[in-house]
């Protein structure tokens, strides 16, 4: 009798292969019910259906124009080629990246002064080497040559600055007065 006893107080609660199976199905299965249930509730937090998130942005984004045109004031002042270096060109010329010639140093500049300042606007305006065009950007075409007159005048070259043309209203208010001007010398002739 103490051996039956003793026998029994090494069992486990399971006692037969219908619990032993059941035990084990349970041990596998809640923890991964349980870990989906979580992830389910983590993910499913308060977030909107795919597609509906910025739709008109979105839209508006897929059908707008290929070319984007921006006014400007016409008739604003023109940089001069010194703030037009500091604001576009100083990045790359003051370090000398990516082959640009260095602000200042007479023999990267002088092989290109040679070719003379049409060249060299149309090589700053339609772009060069790694320098990307500057036509069309920020700044006009006229505030680009000014700031490559100032880059090749530091350099040693010796171009003028251009001047900014005049203003559309004063070249034909100058035609106009110039016009009763000269049937007024005329008739003062006769």
């Amino acid at each position: 009798m103490s051996d039956i006893s003793h026998e029994e107080d090494h069992t486990g609660p399971i006692k037969t292969p219908k619990q032993l199976l059941m035990t084990v199905f349970f041990a596998f299965v809640a923890p991964i019910f349980i870990i989906i249930a979580l992830v389910a509730f983590v993910t499913s937090g308060n977030k909107p259906a795919a597609g509906t998130v910025n739709a008109e942005k979105a839209i508006a984004a897929r059908i707008q124009k290929i070319g984007m045109v921006e006014i400007r004031d016409a008739n604003r002042e023109r940089k001069s080629g010194e703030e037009v270096f500091k604001a576009q060109c100083t990045t790359c010329h003051t370090a000398g990246v990516a082959g640009a010639p260095k602000f200042g140093d007479a023999a990267a500049w002088g092989v290109r002064i040679a070719t003379g300042l049409d060249a060299l606007v149309n090589s700053a305006l339609k772009g060069k080497g790694a320098m990307g065009a500057q036509s069309g950007g920020d700044f006009d075409d006229l505030e680009i040559t000014r700031a490559v007159v100032y880059m090749a005048n530091a350099g040693g070259g010796k171009f003028e600055a251009p001047a900014a043309p005049a203003p559309a209203g004063a070249a034909s208010e100058a035609a106009t007065t110039a016009a009763p001007a000269a049937a007024a010398s005329e008739t003062a002739k006769q």
